[in-house]
Parts: structure tokens; sequence; C-alpha cells
């Protein structure tokens, strides 16, 4: 058989069921040979939504996303999805054509060196030189793609090779020289970890992507209720443990929850899941949680003191671990933690409570915010794009399971929720899914209206409309002296005819009851919604941390600052 269809059966093999993507010149072979498929190809307005799909479709899977594109610039619009992905390490494979063999390095026409350029964002990259490869490169691709730790692959095929008929043999398995992920956790590590949280007066976790990507949610919550532990997250870690739960103290970091923050650097021994240590989780480096002992988890070596240097450090799967750690503590528990460190975390609570800097109850956003989690299921997905309005969510919606909380956290990509959001929705058809938009990103990739519409994916946009690029001017108002530099929109389309334009619904909602009865609506409706939500500018997230600073100096408000 012809290579093409060689690919199209490995697809299928591996269980397959979408894929999103435009087709082009140098991939028509391919596109000829699905025409006979029954996977369903969801045919996109732009390649970067084609892999935000993706990537949202495996955010909310779990499974492998998959998109396609054609060579030259059909590729390289694949490069900030792929991108996007391999931040947050998120699970893809980006099929693109390439013009023939002996046309590569020569100038030709839509010709790029997609490898080269998208080398530094994916975890591998193949260019199958013979038709006999492409089974072998998939298979390889869905392994690296899919363990230890996640992340976007490539596989770059030229025209010719996806024509070339030659004998395929299709393997069960395959081995990947130098490709070994640890997966088992050092036993002695893990008795130290068990032995540091158990010495600890003020321990707390802080949970990341990773719980989340190795399905860990349960190991964590027996750890967390044996000991009485309290938990804060990552952006990306929002799910990990259940917001609703008591001993749940949010996010940390750039717009943490002031207790998260404030509790986190009380803090005697840190048990971290899954993270990276971002900057934006953690502030100034040296000044994160310096007295305390750091226990890091992670299955990606180059992790482990990569930004933070930590006591025990134990490479591994986290799920794995944690149930160990857990059946450790188990055996050797002889009491329940303290109160007094319960005590304390009660009474951050009450003092942040009744703060009268914290009285942020009447924001409009805030109350829009708080709605959407009010109507949607613990199992409704939300999506956010990148902003203002994602960081209002970080703070102020509760994510109760894991994989209902799909936002571009590494990257910070604008344009990402919207896309996703469909990838979601086409992962999971009986779950209500609505992206939570600012006006400034849905703009980037409002085109994919078409896609659901045209594919029946009927998702709810909700749009924080301020018409500003909101968190920019908040920067700007705060450290630049009012300097409003090219972040007003003096044009802004009208959301509710341009939705209706695209055949989905457009409606504008100027009071919470009218946001209510829209979402509601919304979740009834067989086409996409879009609703139009005037906000003011002037509505500004906090509490803060700003660039440069430690945990400890949160603002919460623009008084603090002066």
């Amino acid at each position: 058989m012809i290579g093409a269809k060689a690919l199209m059966k490995s697809l299928k093999r591996e269980g397959v069921s979408n894929i999103f993507g435009i087709p082009g010149g140098a991939t028509l072979p391919i596109y000829d040979e699905l025409y006979n498929s029954d996977i369903r190809h969801i045919l996109c307005r732009h390649e970067q939504s084609a892999a935000h799909m993706a990537d949202g479709y495996a955010r909310a899977s779990g499974k492998v996303g998959v998109c396609f594109a054609t060579s030259g610039p059909g590729a390289t619009n694949l490069v900030t999805g792929i991108a996007t992905a391999y931040a947050d390490s998120s699970p893809i494979i980006a099929i693109t054509g390439q013009v023939a063999k002996s046309l590569i390095g020569k100038d030709s026409f839509q010709e790029t060196d997609i490898i080269g350029i998208t080398t530094a964002i994916t975890k591998y990259t193949f260019q199958p030189m013979n038709s006999a490869e492409i089974p072998y490169d998939l298979k390889k691709a869905f392994h690296i793609a899919s363990t230890g730790r996640p992340g976007p692959v490539i596989i770059d095929i030229p025209k010719d090779v996806q024509q070339e008929k030659t004998n395929i043999k299709f393997p069960e398995k395959v081995v990947i020289r130098g490709y070994k992920p640890a997966i088992e956790p050092h036993h002695l590590q893990i008795e130290r970890a068990a032995a540091l949280l158990l010495n600890a007066e003020k321990p707390i976790i802080l949970s990341g992507g990773g719980v989340i990507l190795c399905n860990a949610s349960e190991s964590l919550q027996s750890i967390v209720e044996l000991l009485l532990v309290p938990v804060v997250t990552t952006l990306i870690g929002k799910g990990s443990f259940p917001e609703n739960h008591p001993l749940s103290l949010g996010p940390i970091g750039m717009h943490g929850t002031p207790e998260g923050n404030k509790l986190i650097c009380e803090a005697d021994c840190v048990l971290a899941v899954g993270v990276r240590f971002s900057d934006r989780t953690t502030g100034l480096f040296n000044k994160f949680c310096p007295d305390a002992k750091i226990i890091h988890i992670d299955i990606d070596p180059s992790e482990i003191g990569k930004n933070k240097q930590v006591q025990l450090p134990i490479v591994g799967d986290a799920k794995i671990a944690l149930t160990q750690i857990y059946e450790s503590l188990r055996l050797k528990i002889k009491r329940k933690r303290g109160s007094l460190w319960l005590k304390r975390i009660n009474e951050v609570r009450d003092e942040l409570k009744n703060n009268k800097d914290l009285d942020w109850a009447n924001l409009k956003t805030i109350k829009i915010i708080k709605k959407i989690r009010e109507i949607l299921p613990p199992e409704g997905i939300l999506a956010t794009e990148v902003g203002k309005h994602q960081m209002f969510a970080e703070l102020h919606y509760k994510v109760i399971k894991p994989r209902t909380w799909i936002t571009s956290t590494g990257l910070g990509t604008m344009g990402f929720g919207f896309p996703a959001a469909i990838g979601a929705k086409v992962a999971k058809p009986d779950v209500p899914v609505v992206d939570l938009a600012g006006d400034g990103s849905f703009c980037m990739t409002e085109n994919s209206l078409a896609v659901c519409v045209e594919e029946k994916i009927p998702i709810i946009v909700a749009i924080l409309n301020n018409r500003s690029l909101g968190l920019v001017e908040q920067w700007q108002r705060l450290f630049y002296d009012k300097r409003y530099s090219a972040i007003k929109f003096k044009n802004t389309p009208d959301f509710v005819k341009l939705a209706e334009s695209y055949g989905a619904e457009g409606i504008r909602a100027q009071s919470i009851k009218e946001v209510e009865k829209a979402l509601r609506s919304g979740l009834r409706n067989e086409v996409p919604t879009v609703i139009d939500i005037p906000v003011s500018p002037d509505e500004d997230v906090y509490p803060f941390v700003p660039p440069g600073k430690g945990l400890k100096d949160i603002l919460y408000s623009s008084q603090d600052i002066r």
C-alpha cells in the first residue's frame, strides 16, 4: 500500500477518532485516503486553531490529540499551538506534509524546515524517508507523546513518501533507544518524604498540572485527608484537588489567593507534586519558602533543581509516588495533624475575610464568573483565553474535578481558549463546555465559529468585553503612570451580529440576570452561543504580586503600590 494509506491505518490502530486540520497540496495523498476512512476530520479555519483544538481534546480526554497541516505556511501556522502544548505538557501529534524528497533544501514552493523550526518546542520530531517507516514512526510518536512527561511530537512526511507503494508492516510495539522515562520512584526517597511530612508542624502541599496528567488526584486527596494538610495549586493545577474542599487554599502566585500566598510562606515543609516552580507561581525564586524543607516529585528529572533547589527530589510517576507515600504514612502515623496549624489556617481565613481591602464582591466580572460556576455542573468544562478574565477566574472560579479547567499557562497564548474549548467538546460531547473570553483574545480565533456551526459543536463563549487589552492596561495603570499605549480597541466587532453571521446565536447580556438567562439558553442550544457581556476596563484583578517580588509582597489594591 502507499504511505498515505499506511498512515491512516496506523492512526486507526492507535484509536484515533478525531483529527483537526486543513488540507493542502503536500497532504493531498493523505486526504485522499482520509476520504475512505471513518475517522472524523474537523475542517478548521486556521492551523493554529487546529493545534489548539487537538490540545483541548487531549487535556479534556487524557488521550493524544491529532492535527494535520500542509507544508510551508500550513506547518508554520501550527507553531504557536505546538509551543502552547509543549509549555503545558499536553500530548498532541502534528502531522505535516512536506515537499518531495528531491525538492527538500532547494527553496521549493511551500517548503519550510518545520523539523528545524520546532525542535525546541517538541518532545521529538520524525521525518520518514520511505513509506515503510510511517507505521513505526507513528507508533513511536504516540508512545513518546503520551509517556513520561507528555508533550507534542511532529511527523513531517514528504509528499512522494506518502505516494510510495511498498509492503507495509504494522508494529504491535516499538523500542526507542535512549527513551526510558523514570516511572518508579526510589523507595528510600519515599520513606524520607513520609518522615519529613510526619515530623513537620506546618506542612502544605503544592499540586501542579502533573497531578492531573497522571490521574493522581485521588492519591493526593488520600494523603491530604490522612494528614489533614492544606493544599495550594499552580494555575494549571486547578482541579487536581477539589477547590470546594475545606483544606483547599486555592492557587498561589502572581494572582493567587491571599490565604494561599500567605500560608505557603509560613509552611515548614512543602510537598510539591508535578510542578515546575514557574516564576508566576513562586515570585522571586530565592524568596519562595526559603526556610521550608521542599519535597519535589516530578517525572521529568530536568525539572529537579532547575528553578528551585529542594531538599528531597523524587523522580517518578506522581501517582505511584503519592500512593507509596500514603502507604508509608498510613503505617507510621499515630495521630492526626495537630490543631495548631489548622487553627492558624482558620485564623488567616477569618483575618482576610474581614479585610476591607479584599471587598471585591461587587465587581461585575467576579459575579459573572461565580454565576458560571453556579450554573455549570461539577463535570462541566471551563476553558479560558489569556488575560484579566483568566486571572479573575483563577481566583474566583472553583474547579471541582480534574480536566475541567483548560487554560494556557506556560506560554500564555491569547486565542487559545475558544479552539481548545471546541476540542474539549469533541472529546466530551455530553458535557457542557464554556469558553471564558476577553474581547482581545476572542478576536484572534473567532473564525472557529464556522467550525462550531458546520460540525454542530454547541459550546458557549462568554466574552467579558472591556474594549481593551485589559491585563496590559492594568499594568500600564499601575507601573507606567497611566500611559496607555496601544491597548484600547476603538473598533470592536458587534459580537452578536458576528455570531449570527456565522449561523451561531448571539446574545448581549448587560446584567447578571441576563447573563444567567443567556447561559441557561446556551446550555440548551444545538448551535454555539456567543454571549457579549460589557464590563468596565477599570475592574482590575487583585490580589496581585508584582513581577520581581516575592509572595509576601502582595498588593490588595492599587493603593498598595503608592
